[in-house]
């Protein structure tokens, strides 16, 4: 994993979603509707709703949307069923891609995640065939912008945290953690006084492949096409 970086991802992606902030909150919306009504109000004792509420806020998310979500969630009735699914295929040069998606109907979101892989130069696989290649990880971002602290000793933080990697560049830190770990090494940089600019868990490729210009297009266009289906919660790829 080291030298996996996706910092440039997330700040790409934070400025593609400027754009479309009303469909990010609609999304975000869901899953903070989700986590709430499966574990309760109180982030916490409920850990899904902890990083329901991360991803909000690094989207900033207006809290009266939040607390409505929370609310609808916890009251006294049936209510929205929402199932999590999780699609597997392939880009150009067989790059793997993982879509995870929170859904109120099946077989809506299969057809049009089947329509957005095959319109765009991908092909949906068979469930397994793409899965194996990426593990789960807690991934931290810290940004070095107004940070006053040496290598060494963002190095040594991260490690007395229980944190698994970071990497080292000009603008940020990036940590990683094992998924059971992230909560205990984002609680404990947070005690620290850091302020993390990005805190979720995410899927990083064991290998990652190297596309070129005309290939990174075509991926481009089938992860667009996949982020603007509203039951599409992320997208994975192991492209560089």
């Amino acid at each position: 994993m080291a030298g996996h970086s996706k910092w440039n991802n997330i700040k790409n992606r934070k400025g593609a979603q400027d754009a479309k902030r009303g469909q990010i909150f609609q999304k975000l919306t869901r899953e903070i509707y989700v986590a709430a009504k499966a574990g309760g109000a109180d982030p916490t004792t409920n850990p899904s709703l902890r990083l329901a509420l991360d991803k909000a806020k690094s989207a900033n998310m207006p809290n009266d949307n939040v607390t409505r979500a929370i609310k609808k969630a916890t009251t006294a009735g049936e209510g929205e069923q929402y199932d999590e699914v999780v699609y597997e295929g392939y880009g150009p040069s067989g790059v793997a891609i993982l879509v995870q998606t929170l859904t109120d109907n099946k077989n809506r979101t299969s057809t049009n995640v089947r329509v957005a892989f095959n319109k765009n130069g991908g092909s949906l696989g068979e469930t397994g065939s793409v899965a194996y290649m990426f593990d789960r990880k807690g991934y931290i971002a810290i940004e070095r912008e107004e940070l006053d602290v040496d290598e060494d000793v963002m190095t040594m933080s991260v490690l007395e945290a229980g944190g698994e990697d970071i990497i080292i560049s000009d603008d940020v830190f990036e940590i990683y953690a094992e998924a059971s770990d992230f909560t205990q090494v984002r609680d404990a940089l947070e005690a620290e006084g850091y302020v993390l600019a990005q805190a979720e868990l995410t899927m990083v490729p064991q290998v990652s492949t190297t596309l070129s210009e005309g290939d990174s297009d075509i991926l481009q266009s089938i992860v667009d096409a996949l982020e603007d289906d509203d039951d599409v919660s992320e997208v994975y790829t192991s492209a560089e």
